[in-house]
């Protein structure tokens, strides 16, 4: 399972593209038919999560030359599922912040909002569980 925290310009779109995401914590092996949580970045004046969908398109973006250190970047085309039917941003996931409790939102909280950057991330089971109770 993904999820993916960029900006996002219309929250009810049936498909979302985003070109060239950083990817982390397992994130550059997202691939054709996988589940993802969308969250609209806050940072991009969006309200955390929104949607879920499933990937319709993937492809790693390629390496620029002569630079030693780079983040995988990967592009995805997702296919809207579901809109979200409750609020969950970097409010609601602020106080979980105790980076070994091993809860579903502190793993969130770690991987989206101890560091501004937008990215595509992988989620553990638990995460995924926890968010599908939001749809």
């Amino acid at each position: 399972m993904f999820a993916i925290k960029a900006e996002v310009n219309d929250p009810r779109a049936k498909t979302f593209t985003f070109r060239a995401q950083k990817t982390m914590y397992g994130g550059k092996r997202i691939t054709l038919g996988d589940v993802v949580f969308i969250f609209a970045s806050e940072n991009e004046g969006g309200s955390g999560l929104i949607a879920s969908g499933v990937v319709t398109s993937a492809k790693a973006v390629a390496r620029k030359p002569g630079i030693a250190r780079q983040t995988p970047r990967v592009s995805v085309t997702i296919r809207r599922t579901a809109l979200v039917k409750r609020r969950l941003g970097r409010g609601e996931l602020r106080t979980f912040s105790n980076w070994n409790d091993g809860r579903p939102e502190t793993e969130l909280n770690f991987k989206f909002y101890r560091q501004a950057t937008n990215k595509i991330a992988g989620i553990s089971d638990d995460a995924a569980a926890f968010l599908r109770g939001f749809f």
